[in-house]
């Protein structure tokens, strides 16, 4: 029976994961068609008489469908993920200060890498420099298609309102406003409630919340099939707007986001492991790189767990027990890279559209990309609907996104590299943050 459930489940993960990559192709494909449509618009027919009617009436629409199906579901997506990310952590209550120090690490460094990206991008600023009357004419434009979602960024409180604002006083109404640090807090607060009571009951609302989860990733899924021809219209838009500055711009957002992730990678997690786990840096990624090789080629930090587990036993030698809990729960809830991508993409979108974020609404984005880190959708561009929804919230037209997602796919590899290698830096500091606590067995057991 077994014999012949593994191959059928192995043959359906293979059809998923060939539809993804064919999926990836086809966005790849709609990028470059649309840039080279809108390119060719901008030399050419720069003025004609039909740009206006066709921008307005075909490809803005379009689109807006696709974004709004986004936010449809994104809501629904972030809550559900949020609480099972963190009910999920039952093992908390049997591993005490191992749990506690996992949940703290995984705030504090997700806080850094967050920090380092927004540090990043403001003083490089690879999105200043477009021109502006295009920007204005775009920026009008999204805020009339995008209605209810620009209009809360005229309305985002400061200093301790922003503070009261944190804990919605119904979180009906905050979902209906698209209030997403209310709706955020709230999934916290409601999935540590899980966390506490664990009764048949609360499984069941458990088994509920994550019915949600996998409804919401279903249909993100589905929507995400659209994205060909959204990214196609997007990137028309665009550089029939903004013609060829369009690809300096891009460039410039690649090589930030790559600084921001090497920075993280080869200068934070380093001093992690030599100032707090007492491990020699050269050692670690020697040992760890088949899970760098994996995680780089696949994407996908589900798919390089097994190889992430295995290494962790034989390569680094961490206790059993700490390495399965970090990493399972690390697969989701610790992803520094798509955090410091989203919070990137945000600003850089901002800074190519004249919006000027102040410090409270850069915490603002700070905050969301490390929540959202804790559930983003390991779906392709599975991080799209989280930097939509943070757009809009922020007053930036969501369609910028087609600008990105044609480089998706190697910032994707690049950024999974260092969510996996991420978790494998959180399993070594807390193993041995924590030797008094794990695998207590062996060590009262005779040689």
């Amino acid at each position: 029976m077994n014999q012949t459930a593994e191959p059928a489940r192995d043959d359906r993960h293979g059809h998923e994961a060939a539809g993804h990559k064919r999926l990836q192709w086809r966005i790849l494909l709609g990028f470059v068609l649309g840039l080279a449509a809108g390119l060719l618009t901008y030399t050419f027919a720069r003025d004609a008489s039909w740009l206006s009617p066709l921008i307005t009436y075909v490809t803005m629409p379009v689109g807006q469908i696709f974004l709004r199906l986004l936010f449809m579901l994104v809501l629904p997506l972030l809550f559900s993920a949020l609480v099972i990310g963190i009910a999920e952590m039952g093992e908390i209550r049997a591993l005490r200060k191992v749990g506690l120090a996992t949940l703290i690490y995984t705030l504090i460094v997700s806080g850094i890498a967050v920090a380092i990206s927004l540090a990043v991008v403001n003083t490089l600023r690879p999105g200043d420099g477009v021109e502006r009357q295009a920007a204005r004419e775009l920026l009008a434009r999204g805020a009339d298609s995008a209605g209810s979602i620009l209009q809360t960024s005229t309305k985002s409180p400061s200093g301790v309102d922003a503070v009261l604002n944190l804990v919605p006083s119904n979180v009906v109404t905050a979902m209906s406003n698209n209030d997403i640090l209310a709706v955020m807090f709230f999934a916290l607060f409601f999935g540590i409630g899980l966390l506490l009571v664990n009764t048949p009951r609360t499984q069941t609302l458990k088994g509920a919340i994550e019915g949600v989860f996998e409804v919401a990733m279903k249909l993100i899924g589905l929507v995400i099939q659209l994205a060909p021809f959204a990214i196609f219209c997007f990137m028309f838009n665009l550089s029939a707007q903004f013609g060829w500055d369009l690809l300096g711009k891009l460039a410039a957002f690649v090589g930030v986001v790559l600084l921001a992730l090497g920075l993280q990678m080869f200068g934070v997690y380093p001093a992690l492991l030599a100032f707090v786990a007492r491990k020699s840096p050269l050692a670690f990624f020697r040992q760890t790189r088949e899970v760098s090789v994996l995680a780089f080629s696949t994407a996908s930090s589900n798919a390089t767990l097994p190889t992430s587990l295995r290494v962790a036993d034989e390569e680094l030698a961490l206790p059993n027990r700490i390495a399965r809990f970090v990493l399972t729960i690390g697969a989701t809830a610790n992803q520094n890279g798509t955090a410091m991508f989203e919070g990137v993409t945000v600003i850089f979108l901002a800074q190519f559209f004249g919006v000027e974020l102040d410090l409270g609404q850069q915490l603002y984005v700070m905050v969301i990309c490390i929540l959202a880190g804790i559930g983003t959708a390991g779906v392709p561009a599975g991080s799209l609907p989280v930097v939509a929804l943070i757009l809009g919230s922020v007053g930036v037209p969501p369609e910028g996104i087609g600008l990105i997602i044609g480089v998706d796919r190697f910032l994707d590899m690049c950024r999974t590299t260092l969510n996996v290698i991420g978790d494998l830096v959180c399993a070594t500091v807390i193993s041995a943050v924590s030797t008094a606590e794990i695998e207590p067995a062996p060590l009262t057991s005779p040689a």
